[in-house]
């Protein structure tokens, strides 16, 4: 059985600007992940960024709204995964705005 877990991250860059780093910052993502992503598919439809995430032998798939004031996430964790939804939604909590930070590689 899924479970979602939805997390709003608030910014005050405008929904183009959240939008850009969000876009450049997404290689970035495999860091955040316990054990490192094996495979990161990422597609925009329109303001929606659909994420699907394959890791340590699961899937998880994501949509992430990009809005004026907030970024809203909702995840889908896939069954044995779903029991460590709460330090997942901590993490994505604490960690997740960092990938709205501009990307300053050169």
């Amino acid at each position: 059985m899924q479970r979602p877990i939805d997390v709003d991250l608030p910014h005050q860059l405008g929904r183009d600007e959240a939008r850009r780093r969000l876009a450049d910052n997404i290689h970035k993502l495999k860091d955040h992940i316990p054990g490192g992503a094996s495979h990161v598919t990422a597609n925009w439809a329109g303001d929606r960024l659909n994420l699907t995430v394959a890791a340590m032998g699961q899937v998880v798939e994501a949509a992430i709204d990009v809005e004026e004031t907030k970024v809203h996430c909702r995840i889908q964790l896939p069954g044995i995964l779903s029991l460590f939804a709460a330090p997942i939604e901590a993490m994505l909590k604490a960690k997740g705005s960092d990938l709205l930070l501009d990307d300053k590689r050169d």
